[in-house]
């Protein structure tokens, strides 16, 4: 594969990912994503033959970007677990800073369109299946070893998720609200993810007897 054949699609799926994330898989055109990539509507088609396989497409990459990452963190086992999920949290919080319009981007295509609940549910299950199971095993080492206190780590997980996730879905109410503009406002984002560390922090803390 050549590298103007790797530059023309890495071009389609970048502009793919701007209108899939802004508009919506219903509200976004092929014709615009042809236009923004810089790219015939035919080529595109040849790159990718439908819609719905540029859709899958993204959606896969942005969430193995997202998963990948954070299982990353758990192969190094020789660091403490409160230490790996510390960094998890950042790694995690970082990847949806990078890419904000996700979060409502699976609310709004979930509710619109329950039928491509499938294509997201069959993506997560993976990532996350994988995931799980990682952190159990290491959840109950640290807890044998003192470490932490006993959590479940599909509880853990959604910890981690409800709290970083949360701000990128009531961003454009509190914009409103305290008419900040938070894409401008980098201090607020590196004060919200360490909030975040902080309390999942004190949530593993074993209690003084």
């Amino acid at each position: 594969m050549t590298k103007h054949h790797n530059n023309k699609e890495q071009a389609i799926l970048a502009a793919a990912k701007e209108e899939f994330f802004a508009r919506g898989y219903d509200g976004a055109r092929t014709t615009t994503i042809a236009q923004k990539a810089g790219v015939t509507h035919a080529m595109l088609h040849y790159y990718f033959k439908t819609k719905e396989q540029l859709f899958e497409r993204i959606f896969h990459e942005t969430m193995g970007m997202l998963a990948e990452g954070v299982l990353e963190v758990f192969t190094h086992t020789e660091k403490p677990f409160k230490e790996r999920m510390a960094e998890a949290l950042d790694i995690h919080f970082e990847a949806i800073r990078q890419n904000p319009q996700l979060p409502l981007f699976m609310i709004r295509e979930v509710a619109s369109r329950p039928e491509r609940f499938a294509v997201i549910k069959n993506v997560i299950s993976t990532f996350a299946g994988n995931l799980l199971a990682t952190m159990q095993h290491d959840i109950d080492q640290a807890v044998s070893n003192g470490e932490i206190s006993p959590i479940d780590a599909t509880t853990l997980l959604l910890d981690m998720v409800s709290l970083n996730v949360f701000p990128f879905i009531a961003k454009p109410v509190f914009e409103a609200a305290t008419g900040q503009d938070l894409n401008a406002n980098s201090k607020f984002w590196d004060t919200r993810k360490q909030e975040n560390i902080e309390l999942i922090m004190q949530r593993l803390t074993p209690s003084q007897a």
